[in-house]
């Protein structure tokens, strides 16, 4: 919980916002039609993660306007993380606990020095932001509580493209699910530009990041260049992106149900991985990612297993990072 006070203004919008606007209601359907998709109960607990930008402003009031009206079952709070990256990160902290508290909703904040740990771990930035982040919500969400993220189907687009452009399997091609455990995203099928047409005219403030035009980042450079490149070679080009991952979320879950049942049947009862007759090499990845567990290891050192079972060598331990290692021997491969 943060102390309130007097916070500096956000950016974007001009008008104090009215829980009567039609901007709101139109927000709030947003909202209620991505949670229907998610399979969110009308009577779920959600726990807004809330940054201050147009997506997770246009989620933390259009959740709040169907509170009190549509969906008035819900029980909500915010949470925001400070990465402490740049100057100023606090008061956009203190601008979030704000808009929380006008609404009556309880506001967690913590700040993390991101770049410091990025460097402790040797990590990019960006992951271990992801991480952090991922991990605050988790540790405040109540057990049974769902966490809200604002992803739109601009970000989805963006991240299917990214994965492509880092040389992904199918699993890459699947983008933001909608779901996955707790973590759902009621937006996820909303372009950027209407969640941020119907911020403006309800005059509600966003911050606007000024990272995110940073072309360091590839990512910014996928939203500012190739989107926009590809929208004007094939108008609806976002929208068909996202139409694209989800058969590629329907494929990738099929051949990871086939995993999980090849890798049961050459485990049998015991520990290790019976390679004596070797499937096809792409159920074979996605059987060892599947015993393995997350973080997946690095495509090479999937490889590297996957050609010591198959081979006449003796005895090979192959390291797979995070203290991970597998042990390929008379092909049979246990994992430690």
């Amino acid at each position: 919980m943060v102390e309130q006070g007097t916070h500096k203004p956000l950016a974007g919008g001009s008008n104090p916002p009215s829980a009567t606007t039609p901007p709101l209601d139109a927000l709030a359907s947003l909202v209620v039609r991505g949670a229907g998709a998610a399979h969110i109960s009308p009577h779920a607990r959600l726990v807004l993660a809330v940054s201050g930008g147009s997506d997770s402003m246009a989620l933390l009031h259009g959740a709040a306007r169907a509170a009190a009206t549509l969906r008035p079952g819900w029980s909500l709070s915010v949470a925001h993380l400070d990465h402490a990256l740049r100057d100023g990160s606090e008061t956009d902290a203190g601008a979030v606990a704000q808009a929380a508290n006008s609404l009556a909703l309880s506001c967690e904040v913590r700040r993390v020095d991101v770049a410091r740990l990025a460097r402790d771990e040797g990590r990019s930035i960006e992951d271990a932001g992801r991480e952090v982040r991922y991990r605050f919500l988790e540790e405040v969400a109540p057990d049974g509580a769902f966490i809200a993220t604002a992803h739109t189907a601009d970000d989805a687009a963006e991240t299917v493209l990214l994965n492509l452009l880092r040389g992904s399997g199918l699993s890459g091609a699947r983008g933001i699910p909608r779901r996955r455990g707790r973590i759902v995203r009621p937006l996820i099928d909303a372009r950027r530009a209407i969640v941020r047409e119907h911020l403006d005219h309800g005059g509600i403030s966003y911050v606007d990041d000024p990272s995110n035009e940073d072309p360091v980042y590839l990512r910014n450079r996928v939203r500012a260049e190739l989107l926009p490149l590809m929208e004007a070679i094939r108008p609806g080009a976002i929208d068909r992106i996202g139409a694209f991952a989800r058969l590629a979320a329907d494929d990738d879950g099929l051949l990871d149900d086939l995993a999980a049942a090849e890798l049961a049947r050459r485990r049998g009862d015991g520990v290790a991985i019976d390679w004596h007759d070797p499937p096809p090499r792409a159920l074979g990845r996605r059987i060892l990612r599947l015993a393995i567990g997350g973080p997946a290891p690095s495509a090479e050192r999937i490889e590297a297993v996957l050609d010591a079972a198959e081979s006449e060598r003796g005895g090979t331990l192959i390291e797979l990072g995070r203290s991970r290692a597998a042990s390929v021997r008379e092909r049979q491969i246990t994992l430690n």
